[in-house]
Order: structure tokens, then C-alpha cells, then sequence
């Protein structure tokens, strides 16, 4: 017997379900709705498109081969029926049913189903704000939304351009109009631009964008958009630190799960607002599968629901739920809200636990931060990276893991992601046997040198201070010595205010001058000497020594 699936939404996960489902069940009736534009676009491209480093639009609904992915595509080399520009409304689960409406012609209907699978994905926020529907301020969803925003770049002869958020998307952004505009700012309600960071690798970023022009504003909530003379496109942003002219708006404050019309069917539906499902990716009606954004995910590290929507997941979930579909039992394990992004000359990626998050599961927390070149330092291709883990101190437990730089920060957090998935210490993760050749790595790669790192702040062998215990040291105006063990013109390139100087290679004949009843933290360029230094004056009998993590190199403050 023939068996019908019915897949609502036609963006990531639903024709990836869609696709798996023929390919395993040729003999399946497929039927794939999209209420939207586009097909089967890549949307974590627009960015890209608007920056003008994709060309067309089309470019990204287009196979590697160059077919674009269209109804007719979807029909002709895919075997799945698609109904575009349709929307599904409702879910008759007794009667195995959706009822969907034309939008082009308003004509209504009815489809069966033997499967369904909801893929209806996220959708962004727009908060209510006074003015929030004023022309001119847009989202970045659609290949319609990315079009929108070129298009306000040329009839706006845009100047100033205010962008909502300092997430992914809106840094994103932010990269793709700057050169293109002559005032551009990020306006985050939060601490920090980019939460998924700790907050001192979101502060090196932070700086990163500031060097490029980029107008950062930190707590600081939007109040309100001001009409322009005409009354309808907006001219200003209103905030607690000012107005701030905008001749358009970019919205970039989140997705929320499109999950109303699976809690209108009586489907269940998380705390987090995302469609439940189990780890087949089915949900509480057997015949009912969701994935994709639409979809609340399992940490697998806590195990506790999470919210990443990312188009690799949806990839993910649209193969599992066609597998179990077509009789091939198959799981999801969840996620580790693995994530990546470039700005400007900087990589940027984590994966796991952040700091605050490890803490908050009840982990007794030890971090490092280590820079280090990404090749070794003869290389002329060699290029800078900062990496920070996060592990358990109890077992060694990788948690997390961050990079900053514009070194190969993907490789490293790639390596990070496998190693928890198996579960992996800190231990196994020094002793990798990774790739090695001067033009690819370091022959101690920054990873591994992180996991070293780690492991001596186990044994005891090391304690250090992050750059922002430091700084608070500092601002406190506590009793302690600062211990720059560089070279006399190293320190003239850049130092830190107060900080006592002495190279490490004259510090064992000096080591009288360094006070033994203060608390004396060591540094260097990257804290490697710092280190050396605090081994050599605990072994002289310094009772409190600790180094800087990361050193000079990963200070997010400004230096004397």
C-alpha cells in the first residue's frame, strides 16, 4: 500500500525529509507545502547576499551542480509535489488532515495524510515597541527580507543604519553594510554581543568589530522608532543613551519557534515554545513528526530542552524523522549548540557548555584561556587564535569550548565537538593524534595545548585569573603585584598599568625583589613564560602565585 506524507514547510528540514522519504520509499506519495517566496534557500547565506559576496539571490536556492531548487526541481528530479505559496491552517488528527489555503487565489482545500511532518520552522522576533511598524525597518528571514534591505541601501542612499541585536545575525549584518553605509551601529539590550560567548571572548570580539567602525552600544534597550518627516519610514531610534538617526532598521533580536499551528492540533509544546518530540524526532500523535526550528532540541551534555535553530540541525532532524518514517530506526541525540561565524579578519566559534552555563548544571568548573599561533610561528601563513575550555574539575569532563581570531578557529572547535560527544577528558584530548605539517598546525596544536593547560590547573601545577578577575582586581585597587615577564620592548608595544617588569630570563637572579606576602600574578605575550614564571617562584617558596590566562594577548581592556 502507498503511503502519503505530508510535509508543512519547504525552507531546510521539510525538503530534507521530503527528499530522504523517496529516496528510501520511492513508491511514497509525497506532498511538501511552503506558504513562502522560496524554496529550499540557504538562509544563514543572506548575510552574504546583502554584503554582495553572493551575487544573486538565486545563488542561494541553487544545488552545487547549478539546478535552481523550485517546485519543478522538487517534482522532476526529487519526486516530491509541491504546493507553493499554499499554507496549511489547521491539523484534523482524527481524520488524518490538514486544510490548507492558496494564498495567490484564496481557493481552500483538504490533504490526507498517512505521515505528517511539520517543518514550520522559526520565526523572528519583533518586539513591541513603539514605531515598530514603521517602513524601513526590516528583518533578515527570507530571501525577500535580504532583497528588501538592498534595495533600502540604494532608495535610501542610506548614512546611518541601526541594527537591533548582537547575535549572530545582527554581527553578520553588521559586516555585510559596513563600507556601505557611513554610520553603522549595534544596539544589544545585553552586557555583551554575542551570549553564547563568555563574556571576555564576547569583549574581544567586541573590540574586533569597534576597530572596524562598528558603533557598539551595550545595555542598552531600544525605546522606540521615530517617524521621519513623512510620517511612515522611520529617521531615528530612540534609546536610554540617546537618539541615534537610522535610515533604516535591521531587526536581529532572535527566532521563536513556529509552533502555533502543531498547540492548535493539541500537539505538545515545551517550555522553551518548541514543538516536543522524542528522539525519532516524533512528537505525541505517533502519525506526527516536526523538525527543524520549529523544534525544541536536547542539550546532550545536561540533557535539559534547548532552543539552537541552525539549518545543519534541521539537515540533522529532516533525515532522522524520514528514516523512522520509512521503517529505519534512527535517533537524534540533541545538540551542543555548536556554532560559528566570521566578522571582519576574526573567526568566531563555541561549542558545549559556556562558563556560567557549566556552573549553573551543577559542575565544579575550571577553565583556560591559551592563545598561540595557528601554524607555527615561521610560517608566514600563521595567524592568531585564542581558544578557551571549559571542563570539569571533578573528572576532567571537556564541557566547553571557544575561539576568537583570525586564526582556524572552525578546525579546533570541530575537534571540540567530537570530543564531547564521546565524552572525552582533557587527558584524551592532549593525547590526540592530530594532523601535523607547518603549512596546516602547530606541532603541539592550540588545542591540545588548552587541554594541557587544564590538566596542570588539576594537578595543582598552575591557578589562574581570567582577564576580568583581574581587571576587578584592579579597579578595586587590591594589594597584589602584577608580573609582566616580557622583554623591554615587548612591554614598550603594550603593557598593563601598574604591572611590575621583569624578563623571565633575568627573574631567577631577581626573584628577591618579587614580595612574598602579596598575591603575585604572572603574565607574558600569551602567559606560556608567565607560567615558567610561576612554577619558578613557587619552587622558591612564593606562597600565592597565579598567572593570567591568556596574557597580554587575550586582555580585552585598554593597555598602558
Amino acid at each position: 500500500m502507498t503511503m502519503k506524507v505530508v510535509v508543512v514547510g519547504g525552507v531546510a528540514a521539510g525538503p530534507k525529509t521530503a527528499s530522504r522519504i523517496v529516496r528510501l520509499r520511492p513508491d511514497a506519495e509525497v506532498v511538501m507545502f511552503e506558504k513562502g517566496n522560496s524554496l529550499s534557500f540557504a538562509g544563514c547565506g543572506l548575510p552574504y547576499f546583502v554584503g554582495g559576496v553572493v551575487k544573486q539571490h538565486t545563488d542561494l536556492m541553487m544545488t552545487p551542480a547549478g539546478a535552481v531548487r523550485n517546485a519543478g526541481f522538487f517534482e522532476k528530479v526529487k519526486g516530491v509535489k509541491v504546493r507553493p505559496r499554499c499554507e496549511v491552517t489547521t491539523i484534523d488528527r482524527a481524520k488524518r488532515q490538514v486544510a490548507y489555503t492558496e494564498l495567490e487565489s484564496g481557493v481552500t482545500g483538504v490533504e490526507s495524510y498517512d505521515k505528517l511532518v511539520l517543518a514550520t520552522g522559526g520565526r523572528p522576533v519583533r518586539p513591541p515597541i513603539p514605531g515598530i511598524n514603521l517602513t524601513n525597518i526590516f528583518t533578515l528571514h527570507t530571501i525577500d527580507d535580504s532583497r528588501a534591505v538592498k534595495a533600502a541601501l540604494v532608495k535610501t542612499a542610506a548614512r546611518n543604519v541601526v541594527i537591533v541585536g548582537g547575535g549572530l545575525i545582527g554581527v553578520e549584518t553588521a559586516e555585510a553594510l559596513l563600507g556601505k553605509v557611513d554610520q553603522l551601529t549595534i544596539v544589544e539590550m545585553m552586557p555583551q554581543i554575542l551570549t553564547m560567548l563568555d563574556w571576555e571572548m564576547a569583549l574581544l570580539a567586541q573590540r574586533h568589530m569597534e576597530a572596524n567602525g562598528v558603533d557598539v552600544r551595550l545595555n542598552c534597550r531600544v525605546e522606540g522608532f521615530i517617524a521621519g518627516a513623512d510620517g511612515q519610514s522611520v529617521a531615528a531610534v530612540r534609546t536610554p543613551q540617546g537618539e541615534l538617526p537610522a535610515d533604516f532598521v535591521v531587526l536581529a533580536v532572535g527566532v521563536r519557534p513556529n509552533a502555533e499551528l502543531a498547540k492548535a492540533a493539541g500537539l505538545a509544546v515545551g517550555a522553551l515554545g518548541g514543538i516536543a518530540t522524542d528522539a525519532h524526532m516524533r512528537t505525541n500523535d505517533p502519525d506526527i513528526y516536526a523538525v527543524g526550528d520549529c523544534v525544541e532540541s536536547r542539550h546532550r551534555i545536561t540533557g535539559q530542552p534547548c532552543y539552537v535553530p541552525l539549518g545543519s540541525t534541521a539537515n540533522k532532524h529532516g533525515r532522522v524523522a524520514a528514516n523512522n518514517i520509512c521503517g529505519v530506526a534512527d535517533t537524534f541525540p540533541g545538540v551542543l549548540g555548536s556554532t560559528v561565524c566570521k566578522i571582519f579578519d576574526f573567526n568566531i566559534a563555541r561549542t558545549g557548555l559556556s562558563t556560567e552555563a557549566a556552573r549553573a548544571a551543577g559542575f565544579d568548573v575550571v577553565t583556560c584561556i591559551a592563545p598561540g599561533p595557528d601554524r607555527p610561528h615561521y610560517m608566514p601563513t600563521f595567524k592568531s587564535l585564542i581558544i578557551k575550555l571549559i571542563a570539569d574539575r571533578k573528572t576532567g569532563r571537556l564541557l566547553g569550548a571557544q575561539a576568537v581570531g583570525p586564526g582556524g578557529a572552525d578546525k579546533r572547535i570541530d575537534v571540540a565537538v567530537t570530543a564531547l560527544s564521546a565524552g572525552m577528558t582533557v587527558d584524551d584530548i592532549s593525547k590526540l593524534d592530530l594532523v601535523y605539517a607547518p603549512p596546516y598546525a602547530p606541532a603541539m596544536d592550540n588545542l591540545i595545548t588548552a587541554a594541557d593547560i587544564i590538566k596542570n590547573k588539576i594537578a595543582g601545577l598552575a591557578e589562574g585569573l581570567t582577564p576580568e578577575e583581574v581587571k576587578q582586581r584592579m579597579d578595586a585597587g587590591a594589594n597584589f603585584v602584577l608580573l609582566d615577564v616580557r622583554t623591554p620592548p615587548e612591554v614598550a608595544t603594550a603593557a598593563l598599568p601598574g604591572a611590575m617588569q621583569i624578563p623571565l630570563g633575568v627573574l631567577r637572579e631577581r626573584l628577591a625583589e618579587v614580595p612574598r606576602d602579596k598575591e603575585v600574578v604572572c603574565f607574558c605575550q600569551v602567559s606560556l613564560r608567565g607560567y615558567e614564571a610561576a612554577r619558578m617562584l613557587k619552587n622558591a617558596g612564593h606562597p600565592n602565585v597565579k598567572i593570567l590566562d591568556g596574557g597580554i594577548a587575550a586582555w580585552p581592556y585598554e593597555k598602558a
